[in-house]
């Protein structure tokens, strides 16, 4: 009962975030970058959560206790992610003159090409991007809440996923982008607060990182605690290098890079974000694998080592904490599928079409694309696997080889015709699904560098092929047209 009033008590809390946001929502601006007003803290937290989803907390855990000491390589891959962005991407994309009149990723890169044509094929391979991989994203964020209140509650997994979605949708339709970055940041300092508390708890439970180190290698199969699974130096590599390349996800992820969009002008307060930002990661990923590794001694045996978590929150918490626990999961799914749905819509009702709505006709267009594209990700979520990490990963990697490299090209002065653009984002939209399929039916562990790293790295090498200089004339028109746009 004490974790069931915690939980309602949390919900609420976001209900009335998003009542109290909803009359700030006079235009698009408002609805989509929250007028791009936001402070540091906020728009750090609420970045870090919206990019660390169900897999952070549930995922991350699991794949720890699953595959022992060879998820330290997760640590570097999401962390440096985060340095990417927020040292690299955020201060380039604040320079770049487009940026200050674009409310999506797409309308940045869309803005850096001359011909009206093209433009628009910009427009529609970004929308279906996103639209795809999005729901995808989306529908695992849903199952990760089915899972939560399933394995709390005993809910049967349908009425809980259900019941997770409508709370998201919710607040979402009432306030927007504010309502996302408030309650994203709410959320994610549950989260840094779970991600402190629970591992320490299964650490004191275990008895010291000695025991722990003794209990893994008394309890684990033989290769669980060699960094790289007693591998050969081949297939090591290819195991490090999969999981490595998850970190180049970051910069094309659009509901992470819309903060940066949405943040305050200022140098000191890019600094004082990416600082908070950093540290976020640092604690959150290191907390959740030490969390896994210990589950892996105080509870083995587990059918699904991804409820690892809720099985620690559970067994280590008093009822009112382990309350806060599961809510902390619940956090890292809405603040990532609010956030989701929000850039889903804006690519319907701002990217697509060629004569745009304004004002509150345009916010009203978004929230009925929010509630679309909701049901069409549960409808997804209750027929898909109930697994988390590898659908989410897959989206990932898509939506980062699709945006990243030819974001990062254009925020770094490259002027890139709208064919260019096309051609990268096309490749990193086909590598990684073809990367997926291999991985999926053969196997082997050069699988995942083929689905995460291969699409990045050819998308980058087609941005920055020198041919691609020749194109500053066509870029200016472009940023021009982008600038006279957002005017209008």
């Amino acid at each position: 009962m004490a974790v069931l009033v915690t939980l309602v008590a949390y919900k609420l809390t976001l209900v009335a975030i998003g009542l109290a946001a909803r009359e700030r929502n006079r235009d698009g601006a408002d609805y989509f970058l929250g007028g791009r007003a936001l402070g540091p803290l906020v728009a750090s937290v609420s970045a870090s959560a919206s990019s660390s989803s169900a897999w952070t907390l549930l995922g991350v855990s699991g794949f720890a206790y699953s595959s022992g000491a060879s998820a330290i390589w997760l640590f570097p891959a999401c962390v440096g992610g985060f340095v990417l962005n927020w040292y690299v991407l955020a201060p380039a994309l604040r320079r770049h003159p487009g940026a200050a009149g674009a409310l999506t990723v797409t309308e940045i890169l869309a803005g850096s090409g001359g011909d009206p044509s093209g433009r628009r094929a910009v427009n529609a391979l970004g929308s279906a991007a996103v639209l795809v991989f999005m729901t995808t994203y989306v529908a695992s964020q849903f199952q990760g809440a089915g899972k939560t209140f399933s394995e709390t509650f005993g809910l049967p997994a349908a009425h809980s996923l259900l019941i997770g979605a409508a709370i998201v949708v919710f607040y979402t339709l009432l306030g927007g982008f504010w309502a996302v970055s408030l309650t994203d940041t709410l959320q994610g300092l549950v989260m840094a607060a779970t991600a402190l508390i629970l591992p320490a708890a299964a650490l004191l439970a275990v008895g010291s990182p000695a025991r722990l180190l003794d209990g893994l290698a008394q309890s684990a199969p033989p290769g669980f605690t060699d960094p790289l699974q007693g591998m050969g130096i081949a297939a090591g590599a290819g195991l490090v290098l999969g999981l490595l390349g998850i970190g180049l996800g970051y910069p094309g992820q659009p509901h992470v890079v819309n903060r940066f969009m949405a943040l305050r002008p200022g140098a000191a307060e890019l600094r004082q974000a990416r600082r908070i930002a950093i540290a976020w990661a640092v604690l959150v990923y290191a907390g959740m694998l030490l969390l896994g590794w210990c589950g892996r001694v105080l509870f083995p045996g587990l059918g699904d080592p991804e409820v690892v978590f809720l099985t620690a929150a559970n067994a280590l918490c008093p009822p009112v904490l382990a309350g806060v626990m599961v809510a902390a999961v619940l956090s890292a799914i809405m603040s990532t599928a609010d956030s989701q749905l929000l850039v889903a819509a804006s690519s319907v009702t701002h990217d697509l079409p060629r004569r745009r709505a304004a004002g509150r006709r345009l916010v009203a267009q978004s929230r009925a694309v929010v509630l679309a594209l909701a049901g069409a990700a549960t409808l997804a979520a209750l027929a898909g696997p109930r697994e988390i990490f590898s659908p989410v990963l897959v989206a990932w990697g898509a939506l980062g080889a699709c945006f990243g490299p030819p974001l990062l090209a254009v925020c770094f002065g490259r002027r890139l015709t709208p064919r260019r653009i096309l051609c990268a984002m096309g490749a990193g939209l086909a590598l990684t699904v073809l990367g997926a399929l291999y991985r999926s039916q053969v196997g082997g562990s050069w699988g995942a560098p083929l689905e995460r790293v291969l699409p990045f790295v050819a998308a980058w090498a087609i941005c920055f092929w020198p041919s691609a200089r020749g194109s500053a004339a066509v870029g200016r028109e472009g940023t021009r047209d982008l600038e006279s746009r957002s005017r209008n």
